[in-house]
């Protein structure tokens, strides 16, 4: 069961209060800079986890900045209905903020607090910068490498460092996938869940993926297949050099 920790309160809850229902995702991200890009891209992924679980999410943004949009696109953020209130069958909300919980997002529900993105050394790049989005896979590598709640620093070498990792994962499952198909090893899937279910832990599915990689017990086509099932959440096109390799 996926759970989250609620600002409110600082208590761990499940952040789907049913099986059956809907549960809407109310993303409040105003402003057009890096730490209201960092809440859409935490409230995709909760909705991604969500469903991967079975579950229906209804991932909503109101009042969100025009401005943040085309990033969000980059980054393979899904679009944000711009709905407010309930909805058909709805049958909780989870709302996403930036920092502390908001007094006025409402108390029908948990909150994830969502800490800043801060860029080291001096005022950050525009969002449609090159220094941004030159490679947004490698941007959204490195707001998935911290948690959530803590403080993302950021600068051109960070980057570098997350694209660079990309770029070596890729290889990898371009060459696993050379290999017979192999399921995803029970254990490894185990991680990941536990992983990703514990307050949308990215950290631990990144080091989850990382011991596969390097295990050798697991097999090349079960090291495709652990990747390839992994990116339905971190959506990081990691199988995207498929066929490329000579």
């Amino acid at each position: 069961m996926l759970r989250i920790l609620d600002a409110r309160t600082g208590e761990s809850v499940a952040a789907a209060p049913a099986r059956r229902g809907l549960t809407r995702i109310e993303a409040r991200a105003p402003g057009p800079g890096l730490t209201s890009l960092r809440v859409l891209l935490t409230a995709d992924l909760l909705a991604r986890a969500l469903e991967l679980n079975g579950l229906q999410a209804w991932p909503t943004a109101p009042g969100q900045s025009p401005k943040l949009r085309p990033a969000a696109d980059a980054l393979a953020v899904r679009p944000f209905e711009e709905a407010h209130g309930p909805g058909f069958a709805e049958t909780g909300v989870v709302r996403v903020t930036a920092g502390e919980a908001d007094p006025a997002a409402g108390s029908d529900g948990p909150v994830v607090a969502v800490a800043p993105v801060v860029w080291a050394g001096g005022e950050e790049p525009p969002l449609s910068g090159p220094a941004l989005l030159a490679d947004p896979t490698a941007l959204r590598l490195a707001l998935l490498s911290v948690p959530h709640g803590e403080t993302v620093t950021l600068d051109e070498a960070t980057l570098r460092g997350a694209a660079e990792r990309l770029a070596g994962w890729r290889r990898d499952v371009a060459g696993w996938a050379r290999g017979p198909s192999r399921p995803v090893p029970e254990a490894v899937r185990t991680r990941l869940t536990e992983a990703w279910e514990d307050d949308l832990g990215m950290p631990g599915v990144l080091a989850a993926l990382t011991a596969a990689a390097a295990d050798p017990a697991v097999a090349d086509g079960a090291r495709f297949e652990t990747f390839a099932y992994a990116d339905r959440l971190l959506a990081l096109e990691l199988a995207r050099d498929l066929g490329t390799l000579g």
